[in-house]
């Protein structure tokens, strides 16, 4: 299992709580804990929490999937229109 790191405000927005809570249960859970290289204080991941930031990227990959199909099939209807219109407007000369 990948080790991952994540911030207290991280956390709180991937478990929908507040960054309060989100100390709470990494204490409560005895989750390791250090301070980064870069001044953030950071929490490991149980077992439970990765599989659930996994699947969370999982969804929003799913999603962004579904959102470029979208925008590509308007783009093709658009591209029919404009193609359409085109046409129309070299028959009226």
């Amino acid at each position: 299992m990948p080790q991952i790191w994540m911030t207290y405000e991280e956390l709180a927005e991937m478990l929908g709580c507040t960054v309060m809570e989100a100390r709470e249960r990494v204490q409560l859970e005895c989750l390791d804990r250090k301070i980064s290289r870069d001044g953030e204080k950071r929490a490991k991941l149980s077992v439970a929490m990765t599989d659930i930031f996994i699947e969370q990227i999982k969804t929003g990959a799913l999603a962004m999937d579904q959102t470029v199909g979208d925008l590509r099939t308007i783009h093709g209807l658009m591209k029919q229109e404009r193609n359409g219109t085109l046409r129309a407007f070299a028959g009226r000369r």
